[in-house]
């Protein structure tokens, strides 16, 4: 059985936590923060959660994580 490749772009960009969630953080809080409210510049720095219906995708293109 050949090896699978990871998708190295993606893989740069989620972690993936113990219990097996995949986990990115957002984009949007490096500049141009003073038009921004406060929510959404703490709502950005939250890291955020693959759905689960995304998950099996993202599976495939991470196959060691």
């Amino acid at each position: 059985m050949p090896k699978v490749k990871t998708s190295r772009s993606l893989a740069k960009r989620i972690k993936v936590t113990a219990k097996g969630k995949y986990k990115y953080f957002k984009a949007g809080k490096s500049h141009l923060l003073s038009k921004k409210r406060r929510k959404r510049k703490l709502d950005l720095l939250r890291a955020g959660f693959i759905s689960k219906p995304d998950r099996e995708k993202i599976r495939k293109l991470l196959p060691y994580g």
